[in-house]
């Protein structure tokens, strides 16, 4: 059974900084796409970032210079580093996977309808 964990979540100031970690048990397959999700309060779920299997990777605009996803394939953990944090940024983040697609298709418009398996979502508060 798949099962993924976030944690890292917090509150900071604006322009402060945040690392949030995903870890991923029972995903078994080497072609992948994982990626970082967010919802903010009354918005629909959105894609921040993306990695595939493939090497591909992206970002959705409006986090792009201060965003940056990572994986750790020894730990089998996901990792997003958030820098310059904005108000605008606070959001429930969550992490996902599934088989493998382009990175492009997490920022992709509702692209969180591919992927079945996430995490229970990590929050994220940025004040100003």
């Amino acid at each position: 059974q798949v099962h993924l964990e976030e944690s890292g979540g917090g509150s900071v100031q604006a322009g402060g900084s945040l690392t949030l970690s995903c870890v991923v048990s029972g995903y078994s397959y080497s072609d992948y796409c994982m990626g970082w999700f967010r919802e903010a309060a009354g918005k629909e779920r959105e894609g921040v970032a993306g990695m595939a299997s493939d090497g591909s990777i992206a970002y959705a605009d409006s986090v792009k210079g201060r965003f940056t996803i990572s994986i750790d394939n020894a730990k089998n953990t996901l990792y997003l580093q958030m820098n310059n944090l904005k108000p605008e940024d606070t959001a429930m983040y969550y992490c996902a996977t599934e088989g493998w697609r382009p990175a492009s298709m997490v920022v992709a418009v509702n692209g969180r309808n591919g992927f079945g398996y996430w995490g229970q979502g990590a929050q994220v508060t940025v004040s100003s």
